[in-house]
């Protein structure tokens, strides 16, 4: 059953209007009597039918709600380094199916791409839209948040103050000594914070700056991985360590 959010909260009766009103009339061509799932911002889920239509909207009523946990148990930042092309989009895509909370797109040295701030805000809602797709296909309860373009050492100063309360690794090909694994086996916490270097990976300032900090460096394995590969296996790691992926226990 297809499936939309809304800015709003559950209630008996709702009204779609917007993008998701074309798509459902236009589009869908969807009739009155089909059934729909809308999940609103605090993760409440019912099932709806569709009572009536006009040219811009759609009216539902509700038929139950739907007790679901697609949540994760655990919240998971992915900070990622600008990647060339259209990366950015397909890391997006599946840190949504992973079920990350917020994506944090840097700059930082060794990024190849560069955006101006009228440029930046278009690529942040592409970005946003992708999620918000991905969101819908995979049946997630809470959609997550791509912030605003920032400097990478700008966000590792803020992030920094933040350590008692969220646990902050940074991916570096350089790390010998600690593996992810080894990382999220020593912490307690039920909050992280994973940052992914670009293509050229992160300078030495940048992983000084890092350890300064006190974010440590971690290793995904031996290899060197492309900056898609080593985010969406990051992500894939945490989920399994910590959160729930290959079933809930």
């Amino acid at each position: 059953m297809r499936r939309i959010f809304i800015s709003d909260l559950l209630k008996e009766n709702i009204t779609i209007t917007g993008a998701d009103a074309h798509h459902l009339s236009r589009v869908m061509r969807a009739k009155a009597g089909d059934h729909i799932v809308v999940a609103d911002d605090e993760g409440r889920v019912g099932e709806y039918v569709m009572t009536g239509f006009t040219e811009d909207s759609v009216a539902m009523e509700l038929v139950n709600y739907i007790d679901e946990n697609t949540e994760s148990p655990v919240e998971i930042i992915l900070a990622q380094c600008l990647p060339k092309g259209d990366k950015l989009e397909l890391i997006t895509q599946k840190a949504t199916e992973l079920g990350i909370n917020t994506i944090v797109p840097l700059s930082s040295d060794n990024c190849v791409v560069r955006y101006d701030a009228k440029k930046a805000r278009v690529k942040q809602e592409k970005w946003q839209k992708n999620a918000n797709e991905a969101g819908k296909q995979c049946g997630r309860s809470c959609l997550p948040t791509v912030q605003e373009i920032q400097p990478l050492q700008k966000w590792l100063e803020e992030m920094a103050t933040q350590q008692e309360d969220i646990a902050i690794c940074m991916c570096y090909e350089n790390e010998e000594q600690t593996g992810i694994k080894e990382f999220l086996a020593s912490s307690g916490q039920k909050r992280f914070a994973v940052v992914i270097g670009p293509e050229g990976g992160f300078s030495l300032a940048e992983a000084e700056k890092a350890r300064q900090l006190g974010i440590p460096s971690v290793s995904l394995g031996t290899r060197i991985l492309r900056a898609e590969t080593a985010a969406i296996s990051a992500m894939t790691i945490i989920q399994y360590e910590k959160g729930d992926l290959g079933g809930r226990s």
